[in-house]
């Protein structure tokens, strides 16, 4: 099964610059990286005290309504 998170991609075809095709592939590195580093923080868990300050702020937004 393939990976569907990290498209491939190639430098275009006309892209017969060395440097061009080096900073093409630098970025797809730079996307692919950042896109880990954000799953990583997304699927972190919520910690204990914030969940408790915004049980608060239900509990005391009920009351006041």
């Amino acid at each position: 099964m393939k990976d569907n998170s990290t498209p491939e991609r190639h430098p275009p075809e006309d892209a017969h610059d060395p440097d061009l095709a080096e900073a093409l592939l630098r970025q797809q590195a730079i996307g692919v990286g950042l896109r880990h580093m954000f799953d990583a923080v997304v699927n972190e868990p919520v910690p204990d005290e914030f969940l408790s300050i915004l049980k608060s702020a239900d509990e005391r937004q009920r009351g006041g309504a």
